[in-house]
């Protein structure tokens, strides 16, 4: 285990641009909405987004806490990790993979975090060197995934939920993003990416739909911001969607037991 973490649970898309990074920090602030103590891991090392949707200025870097290790930033209340806290974030990362591996793990093994209920770590897209230390080095409790409905996003969100099941990590559910635009003029809703994609998703692999967001401006603009909207609108609809998304979370971990499950990779 992570010392100072009880639950992880890691959220993923087999592509990027479907909103993964957007979900996860909306869902890690209604779960500390729900009460609990909670933190985020930003694993895309390549193009890490919290420190901006959190609010975290450029520049503010994490206190050490003591030889090799560091405290990490807190932001509307949960504590955060991410590349962009330890890096200029202007400069491209031309890595090759052991050296992203690697710099993930500092971030999972390093990072002194205080007394978690939930770690939520924010995967970067795909099935790669990331996504296989994780697995290999860290019981993570659950996965969720995240897709639009489009055709071409649940082939890769199918994927990412092939991934976890190869490494034994139970899928929590999907989470089926920019499922309905509604126009902010004339109240008109259409589903410009198609419409139930999660659902076929989640009875091909006997999970489900945690829920569904809406494709709005008001979501976008209030990340970029560094205000996510459970934080800007919490008593608006879609923070009560993500606080539900984050009760059913927390319940299916609970149901698991105090336990995460073994994790076994082979070649």
């Amino acid at each position: 285990m992570i010392e100072g973490v009880k639950h992880i649970v890691a959220v993923a898309s087999g592509k990027g641009g479907v909103g993964k990074s957007t979900v996860t920090v909306n869902l890690a602030l209604a779960m500390a909405a729900e009460g609990y103590r909670v933190g985020i891991l930003d694993a895309d090392i390549y193009g890490p987004s919290q420190a901006q949707m959190l609010g975290v200025g450029e520049g503010v870097r994490p206190q050490s806490a003591g030889e090799n290790r560091f405290k990490p930033l807190e932001a509307h209340g949960i504590q955060a990790m991410s590349m962009a806290f330890l890096v200029d974030i202007r400069e491209p990362m031309v890595w090759r993979g052991p050296m992203v591996a690697g710099a993930f793990q500092q971030m999972l093994t390093q990072t002194v975090w205080d007394d978690l209920d939930y770690l939520f770590i924010d995967m970067p897209p795909g099935t790669g060197d990331i996504q296989l230390t994780l697995a290999q080095k860290v019981p993570v409790d659950g996965a969720v995934i995240v897709t639009t409905p489009q055709d071409i996003a649940l082939l890769d969100a199918r994927k990412g939920i092939e991934m976890f099941r190869k490494v034994n990590v139970p899928v929590l559910g999907v989470v089926e993003n920019m499922s309905l635009h509604i126009c902010s003029h004339c109240g008109h809703s259409e589903p410009i990416f198609g419409e139930g994609g999660g659902e076929r998703i989640a009875q091909e692999y006997e999970t489900q739909v945690l829920g569904r967001l809406p494709l709005t401006l008001s979501i976008r603009e209030q990340v970029d911001g560094g205000r996510p909207t459970v934080v800007a609108e919490p008593e608006g609809e879609v923070t009560a969607t993500f606080r539900d998304m984050a009760r059913q979370v927390a319940d299916q971990i609970r149901g698991q037991g105090t336990e995460g499950p073994e994790i076994s990779f082979s070649e």
